[in-house]
């Protein structure tokens, strides 16, 4: 059995796409996925599966919430390593990337877009771009910034994921205890 991390898009967001979390590890469990464990409500799970497509297992998870709840949601899995290698590769100093958020990219955006963002970076937000994920820091905080997922998906017409520092730090944490 290998390990996986899952990420799942948009729930419990502003009362949209409502998913309780009990009932997404009984439902994934249903699904043929062991030992599921959640952390918070946005969406954040780590579980076990003989399965080695990360792809496969995203769609048998979609597929899953999709019939128990009746809504389809993005899904991005990644095994812890790939996860770890994400995060050690945040250009932030320390103090900074504890405030620093990661917008795990579903696809690698086109160059040419990146390349035509990079300019927007400043002194109080900056960002680094790279294929699998968005660097994001703001001096006054991602709730106040216009550079958000959705500016970013909108932007390189990729589908992305946020997480903050400590929800990043929480899911390798769990996963390192499999």
């Amino acid at each position: 059995m290998i390990t996986y991390i899952a990420l799942l898009r948009g729930i419990n967001f502003s009362g949209q796409n409502k998913i309780p979390m009990a009932e997404l590890r009984a439902s994934l469990t249903e699904a043929g996925f062991k030992g599921v464990q959640t952390y918070i409500q946005s969406g954040n799970v780590v579980f076990k599966t003989s399965l080695k497509e990360e792809k496969i297992i995203a769609e048998r998870i979609s597929k899953a919430i999709f019939k128990q709840f009746g809504f389809e949601v993005s899904v991005l899995v990644k095994t812890p390593e790939a996860f770890k290698t994400i995060f050690g590769a945040s250009p932030f100093s320390e103090e900074a990337l504890k405030k620093s958020y990661f917008m795990l990219l579903f696809d690698k955006p086109k160059r040419d877009l990146v390349e035509g963002l990079l300019q927007l970076n400043t002194s109080e937000e900056q960002f680094k771009i790279t294929d699998d994920c968005i660097y994001f820091y703001s001096v006054n905080g991602y709730g106040k910034t216009k550079f958000n997922n959705n500016f970013f998906e909108r932007k390189l017409k990729v589908i992305a994921t946020a997480r903050n520092y400590n929800t990043m730090l929480k899911l390798l944490s769990l996963s390192a205890e499999y």
